[in-house]
């Protein structure tokens, strides 16, 4: 996923567009660039390999001149990180230039075709052609040069162009694009925050939308070039949610925010729960889908529906379900999990339902995304902007709204009502982050982190060990410990971190058992439990809780345990290598 941003207005827009990018550059940050238009219709180039702040104090991109230009962040994946592959990509002529994200899927058909006429490729990126095909079919008419691009594109993208006579234009297929409306000028964004410290009116294109601004003037065309009109959002989340304020990192200030947000997201609107509620209840069939954290949310969803609502479901990871031997009909309801609500195989998967005549309801954090847009029914997990790349506090805001769906199923025998309990719960684990981080010291030079835990406390395991292997980079593995005995004890010894879930419920006894074994082994173990035992060299302690509830508060000290251990290990926990906020494209 790449952060792509244009501008056209009576400001700079340089200063704008780099303000933007540092704003979405959890979106992408290999590398940085921008181009303008100045006054005397001349487009000007800057790009490099780095951070937005890197890149502006090296090549001053805020300097560059005109009230027009498009800006980028890219996350690579056609071409190794380099200036050359860095965007914008520009024309031949170099009177247009392209920001792009996606993939252009039949790229190379159009390369060959493009050299063929002579166009000259300086990237080995899928999206220079873009730049390319507008050049080719532009005739001093922009709307032209759109429509006539798309019609050739195949694949999912988003992309915005530059022109030389100051028309700024964008289009989208299956990766979101959003129009930012100013008083003094237009934006195109790929995410609200680019613009939201500016305008907080929006218009959400809709799918192969082609929008071109010219003049003072917006105009959005369908594929054919009908021109067609899309109404204006005023978008709610609050700025401030998207600064760093006194923690040093996203990633911490979302960690601790979740003494708030975990209640924020049991707050959902009456009429849209009961509608939620009611499709599940009336499936023959509930399928249940998402994508890394959100899977580990599915599989827990999965336990409480059959616990409390005597609701069987099937769960199925988003990136397998297009081959999945699943039976969707117009009985099946898909219950689709998503943080963004534009991840790529999430939408497809709920694009296969909505073919196969199944309802679609989601849980979303963006309330305007694609998913949200074409479900049946959708519940927000009212989390605000989410910047650090990791999922900390969308994960606990999803297994919130659904521990309130069961809740409402199951006339309120799952306790997510136990509000107050559940918020000093969280603060009493919040409190104790500097111990947790003396245990990270032991991750200081550990290769392998095995993680162990029961019914509930599997998924979190799971998802303990994702946090870990995105912030740390360390191998980290979850296991169900009733499994110990079938393969994995041959991995235990004394070079070995063994992380147990162990709360005192009804699976404590049999993951103590679990414990003493693997120290037999000379592994050392920490232990998450609200209950002492002396086979723990460390104990993290939580408190007890109502055992269907531990979830929401066992994964925190993973969450904190994972951020210090990134600290200690000299990674960045807000930016890790090789990955984006969320996958946009297959």
């Amino acid at each position: 996923m790449c952060s792509i941003i244009g501008y056209k207005g009576k400001s700079d827009a340089a200063p704008l567009l780099v303000d933007s990018l540092k704003r979405m550059e959890y979106r992408g940050y290999d590398s940085v660039g921008m181009a303008t238009v100045n006054e005397g219709r001349k487009v000007s180039f800057r790009k490099g390999v780095g951070k937005v702040a890197e890149v502006d104090n090296s090549l001053n991109l805020t300097s560059m001149k005109g009230n027009v230009g498009i800006g980028h962040t890219r996350w690579a994946t056609h071409g190794a990180v380099t200036d050359y592959n860095a965007h914008p990509h520009c024309s031949c002529s170099k009177n247009i230039a392209v920001v792009h994200n996606g993939i252009i899927e039949n790229y190379k058909e159009l390369k060959e075709e493009l050299l063929q006429k002579g166009h000259r490729f300086k990237s080995q990126t899928d999206s220079e052609v873009i730049a390319h095909l507008l050049e080719e079919y532009y005739k001093n008419s922009v709307k032209k040069a759109m429509v006539e691009t798309c019609r050739r594109l195949q694949g999912s993208y988003a992309f915005v162009a530059a022109f030389e006579d100051g028309t700024v234009a964008g289009a989208r297929n299956d990766v979101p694009l959003v129009v930012g409306v100013g008083k003094e000028g237009y934006f195109l964004s790929s995410d609200v925050l680019g613009f939201l410290q500016h305008t907080d009116k929006a218009i959400f294109l809709d799918n192969c939308d082609i929008a071109i601004i010219g003049g003072n003037k917006l105009e959005i065309y369908i594929s054919n070039g009908k021109k067609v009109s899309r109404p204006v959002t005023q978008v709610a989340w609050e700025l401030g949610a998207a600064d760093k304020g006194k923690y040093a990192h996203f990633t911490l200030k979302e960690i601790n925010e979740q003494r708030f947000t975990v209640i924020n997201a049991t707050n959902q609107n009456e009429v849209r729960m009961d509608l939620f509620c009611d499709i599940i209840s009336k499936a023959k069939n509930v399928f249940i889908t998402g994508s890394g954290t959100s899977y580990n949310s599915a599989l827990i969803t999965k336990h409480i529906l059959a616990r409390f609502a005597n609701i069987k479901a099937e769960t199925i990871i988003s990136s397998e379900f297009q081959y999945s031997p699943a039976v969707l009909d117009k009985d099946s309801a898909l219950v689709a999990i998503s943080q963004s609500g534009e991840t790529a195989d999430v939408l497809q998967s709920a694009k296969i339902a909505k073919t196969a005549k199944a309802k679609v309801i989601s849980i979303v954090n963006v309330p305007t995304s694609s998913l949200a847009r074409i479900s049946d029914s959708f519940l927000g997990i009212n989390c605000g902007p989410e910047v650090g790349v990791a999922a900390t506090k969308s994960f606990t805001g999803q297994l919130a709204v659904m521990y309130s769906v069961a809740d409402v199923l199951c006339n309120g025998r799952v306790g997510i009502n136990a509000k107050g309990e559940i918020i000093r719960a969280i603060e009493t684990i919040l409190a104790e982050s500097q111990a947790i981080a003396k245990v990270a010291n032991d991750f200081q030079t550990t290769s392998d982190v095995y993680l162990l835990g029961r019914a509930l406390h599997y998924p979190i395991a799971l998802e303990g060990a994702l946090k870990l292997k995105e912030l740390s980079y360390i191998h980290a593995e979850g296991i169900p410990a009733g499994e110990l005995k079938h393969g994995p004890l041959a991995l235990m010894d004394k070079n070995t971190e063994v992380i147990i879930l162990n709360p005192s419920d009804s699976t404590y006894n049999d993951t103590i058992s679990n414990a003493h074994e693997i120290k037999a082994r000379g592994a050392k173990l920490i232990g998450i439990s609200d209950k002492y035992d002396e086979v723990y060299d460390h104990w993290i302690k939580i408190p007890k809780l109502n055992e269907a509830l531990y979830p929401l508060i066992e994964i925190i000290p993973l969450q904190l345990l994972a951020y210090h251990a990134a600290l200690k290990r000299n990674a960045d926990p807000d930016y890790p290598r090789n990955l984006a906020k969320s996958v946009t494209v297959k």
